[in-house]
């Protein structure tokens, strides 16, 4: 009997999937992210971009209107950058002491001086600049400028334009590779392309497909992989070497960046429905989602420190949406005042 008990086990095994096979059957370990503490931190203005200078633990945060400078350790207010009309993100170049703010409602970027905060000089880029970024290989600040659907190259140290490329569509973020190429996802093509950041030339045009209307990216530049986060919940992973998309994987809802961290492998999406979605890079061909660390309600942008392995969101309550209007059919809830908060994760 216990011959004939063991064959008809070993045969219910047999006629399993390959992949529910009990060996197998191991479950995903957690990447160890959770709430850490949460600072009220107040002030007017809606948000943006966050961007962190690790070195001097300063936390920028875009306010529509100005930009706020906090401690990210403590949430302590060190400073402000005010006359930033419709500011999205700030770029830093450490190495000269200066930051760069995309001014969206009057198609400017602030040049500020990192010691002090004050505001140096005004410089025009294209219509409605959007993320903003800093390329170290050819030492130039890049605006995405939205509704002139180009991208405005800055010397970063004479503090002038180099240039204007067209890109064919509405940019919405960007990468480089360190090495003198760019990759911008084109939100209103559901594309990235692939840009020459010295010659301001476009190198190729990738379909990101079945990811829809992309918004954050990141790199990871060593396995030369972009990770890119699509408003239809979808990360989509792409070789920057030939531009396939390797694999999509389910993320939250309204996501507006993605991080990287190279240490860990773990990619980041901040989704506005109260979530931070972790993959984990297995290798360069594998990719698994470990989790939905719970974060809070709007918190969509994030700037990551990955040396001390944390993460800074900002969000606030909301109360209900104004009436609808002919311009705006689907208005969007109202941020009560004074809730304005800073959310950190970590290990």
């Amino acid at each position: 009997m216990r011959i004939i008990a063991r064959l008809s086990l070993l045969g219910c095994l047999l006629l399993l999937p390959q992949g529910l096979m009990l060996s197998s059957a191991r479950p995903v370990p957690p990447s160890g992210y959770h709430l850490l503490k949460k600072i009220t931190l107040g002030g007017e203005g809606g948000w943006d971009y966050l961007t962190l200078d690790a070195k001097t633990r300063r936390l920028y945060i875009s306010r529509s209107t100005h930009v706020m400078v906090v401690d990210a350790d403590t949430g302590k207010l060190l400073g402000d950058i005010p006359a930033t009309p419709g500011v999205h993100g700030i770029a830093l170049v450490p190495e000269l002491g200066r930051g760069f703010t995309s001014n969206g409602r009057d198609n400017s970027v602030t040049v500020f001086d990192l010691g002090t905060l004050k505001a140096l000089k005004r410089i025009p880029v294209g219509q409605n600049p959007d993320a903003i970024i800093y390329d170290s290989a050819t030492k130039r600040i890049f605006t995405m400028n939205g509704t002139s659907r180009d991208t405005t190259a800055i010397d970063a140290k004479t503090e002038t334009v180099a240039g204007t490329l067209a890109l064919g569509g509405r940019p919405e973020s960007a990468a480089g590779d360190e090495r003198g190429r760019l990759f911008i996802n084109i939100e209103d093509k559901s594309e990235v392309v692939a840009v020459d950041a010295r010659k301001l030339s476009i190198q190729a045009r990738w379909p990101l497909a079945p990811g829809a209307e992309p918004t954050g990216m990141a790199i990871d530049r060593q396995h030369k992989r972009l990770f890119v986060g699509c408003s239809n919940k979808l990360m989509a992973v792409l070789d920057t070497e030939q531009g396939r998309v390797l694999t999509t994987l389910p993320i939250g809802s309204g996501v507006d960046a993605i991080a990287f961290e190279a240490d860990t492998g773990l990619a980041f999406s901040s989704n506005g429905d109260g979530t931070v979605t972790v993959v984990h890079e297995d290798s360069p061909a594998k990719f698994t989602v470990l989790e939905n660390a719970p974060t809070q309600r709007g918190a969509r942008t994030m700037a990551l420190d990955a040396q001390q392995h944390q993460i800074f969101l900002v969000t606030a309550e909301f109360g209900p949406p104004p009436p609808a209007t002919p311009e705006r059919p689907r208005p969007r809830p109202t941020p009560v005042p004074g809730t304005f908060t800073l959310l950190v994760l970590g290990r």
